[in-house]
This record gives structure tokens, C-alpha cells and sequence, in this order.
């Protein structure tokens, strides 16, 4: 299997969680800087902020946009959820953005984000949940099938 170079970072980011109170997670307010976004916290949703910083520190330009629905429309479209994919949907106030890693083999994704409880995490998400899978523009899209992954994470976690 190729690796998808951006996946596997945010997968290094596993754990990262907010700070409850004044402080704030200095990985957070990292990615809000490499996005040029505003935000000096980590109250603010910021499931964008990690999808971009992440693509940031590795050189792809992302959306630069604190709004998970800005990915709607970045780069390539995807016809299918394949690993490394940018799944985007709309939620009650918003949207979602995270990084496709994996399948249930029961038409749900594993995928890697932040924001989902508050952290970044591994969590399932229906298929369908999902408007737009993208992939970083210029970059030659990688075609592999989804890994069957386990189960053992949050299923459909609290994404602001």
C-alpha cells in the first residue's frame, strides 16, 4: 500500500486534545497560524484548522479557511472515499472536515480528525454522512482500496 504522506501525519497527532480553561493546546493554535487563521484558542471548532495545518507543514497549500465546508470545493474531487481522502459534510451549525484512513467493511470510515471530541481521534462515520471526498490539488491521486480497520474508537463523535 502507498502512503498517503498527509494521513500519516495527522495519524502522528492522535491524542492531541484541548485544555480546558485559559490555557490552550500549543498544537492548535499552531495549525490556526499555519492556516492564517484569526484564532489565538482551542474553543473555537477547528476541525479545518488541523485538516490545513497538517497539509500546511507538509507543503500543500490548503483552503487556508477556518471552515470545514471551504473543503467543499478544494482541489480534486473524488468519486469514492479512498485512504488519505478529505471527507467533508455538513452538520446543525456548520460542517466537518477529516481525513479518510480506513473502512468498517459495514459502510462506515474510519477517519482522523480534529476536533472530534474535542481531540484528534480515530472515529467511525457512516459513508453516507459524507457530501465531497477531495484530494490536495496537483498532487497525483493515490487509488487504493480502504484498509479494513477495527473497531475500537468512538463511533460518530461530537465534532464542535
Amino acid at each position: 500500500m502507498k502512503i498517503v504522506p498527509w494521513l500519516e501525519r495527522a495519524k502522528l497527532y492522535i491524542g492531541t486534545k484541548e485544555i480546558p480553561g485559559p490555557k490552550h493546546s500549543a498544537l492548535v493554535l499552531k495549525w490556526w497560524g499555519l492556516i492564517r487563521a484569526p484564532f489565538t484558542d482551542d474553543e473555537t471548532p477547528w476541525c479545518a484548522g488541523f485538516v490545513g495545518g497538517v497539509l500546511e507543514e507538509l507543503g500543500i497549500r490548503s483552503t487556508r479557511s477556518a471552515s470545514s465546508l471551504s473543503y467543499l470545493t478544494y482541489g480534486q474531487p473524488l468519486t469514492k472515499a479512498v485512504p488519505g481522502a478529505i471527507a467533508v459534510k455538513r452538520r446543525k451549525g456548520g460542517g466537518h472536515v477529516t481525513f479518510v484512513a480506513g473502512s468498517d467493511g459495514k459502510g462506515g470510515l474510519w477517519c482522523v480528525g480534529g476536533n472530534q471530541n474535542d481531540a484528534v481521534t480515530m472515529a467511525l462515520y457512516p459513508c453516507a454522512a459524507f457530501e465531497a471526498f477531495r484530494w490536495p490539488p496537483l498532487v497525483p491521486v493515490i487509488h487504493q482500496p480502504l484498509a479494513r480497520l477495527a473497531s475500537g474508537s468512538q463511533i460518530v463523535p461530537k465534532e464542535a
